[in-house]
């Protein structure tokens, strides 16, 4: 529906909303009046998914980057790997003939059948697929119980080596400065499923809780990515957020200030990373991606924080 026939009240309210955003950006940060160097940044700073694209494309074209991640991984993915091909061989079609009978009791619930997803049909077995991904999930874990250490310093490394290849040192992170004319000064707290969605709690939510929308597919990555967004994206920046040495009220500040480019951020990152086995790939490359955000980021934090001392 367009706004003109939602009526005079959706207009106001529309009216409202774009100029508290208004009264809140940075007279700072017009695109016009940038200098030169800072606008390429400023373009990929509107679209924040792109680092995480550019994290992948990184990750493996950069030998300094691909070469001791996979030396520090080779070991425990081969292992995981061998183990995961045992469970998958003598499992497989057990999971699938527990997801056949499921179904088959359940159509009206689940609105599926063998060939069908709510009447629409689609060109692979629902139960195949269903076993399939639920399967791969459990060789992840498989595999993330042997990476559990060595992939761990497998992200430092990669973000350290991507921060050291733009040319800065450890004195480059600058405190943090408010980059909006008018900043928020209330935090809005956090939804319950954002505040829960850590720790121990992921693995019951997403597993249990979110183990119906497995059998639709694409659909159970995707409410999982989007429900993990916010905090995947605040977990990638953490490294960031320290250098910078940012208070916690400093970091929800400027986390709600830039909500919906971390959410897209975040969307992405958590949504590449769902993906069963080559998931942990990303999980890496999502470092990659997150530090040159971040460096971006600070870039324009250099700038707000000139242009301050300079009024």
């Amino acid at each position: 529906m367009s706004v003109t026939a939602q009526g005079p009240e959706a207009q106001n309210e529309l009216f409202k909303s774009n100029k508290s955003l208004a009264e809140k950006s940075s007279s700072f940060l017009r695109d016009s009046d940038l200098p030169e160097h800072l606008k390429r940044s400023n373009h990929r700073l509107q679209f924040p998914p792109s680092y995480a694209l550019v994290g992948v494309y990184r990750l493996f074209t950069d030998k300094n980057l691909f070469k001791p991640a996979w030396e520090k991984c080779q070991h425990g993915t081969v292992r995981g790997a061998a183990v995961g091909f045992v469970w998958t061989f003598f499992t497989f079609g057990i999971q699938r003939k527990f997801i056949e009978i499921f179904l088959s009791n359940s159509p009206k619930v689940t609105g599926l059948a063998t060939d069908t997803v709510f009447g629409y049909p689609v060109p692979f077995n629902v139960h195949t697929y269903a076993a399939t991904l639920l399967v791969g999930q459990q060789v992840t874990y498989i595999l993330r119980f042997f990476l559990a250490r060595n992939i761990r310093i497998a992200r430092d490394r990669a973000w350290n080596h991507t921060v050291t290849s733009r040319g800065k040192g450890g004195d480059f992170w600058k405190p943090y400065i408010e980059e909006w004319d008018n900043p928020t000064k209330e935090i809005v707290p956090a939804a319950w499923y954002e505040q829960a969605l850590s720790g121990w709690f992921v693995l019951v939510f997403k597993r249990i809780l979110l183990l119906p929308f497995n059998f639709y597919p694409i659909v159970g990555i995707l409410v999982s990515a989007w429900l993990k967004g916010l905090n995947t994206a605040r977990i990638l920046h953490q490294r960031y957020f320290e250098a910078k040495k940012m208070t916690r009220t400093e970091v929800a500040v400027f986390m709600e200030e830039h909500k919906w480019e971390y959410r897209a951020f975040g969307f992405t990152a958590a949504l590449l990373e769902g993906l069963p086995i080559i998931g942990l790939i990303f999980t890496i490359s999502n470092r990659v991606g997150a530090a040159m955000w971040a460096f971006d980021l600070e870039k324009r934090q250099h700038y707000v924080a000139e242009k301050k001392r300079a009024t």
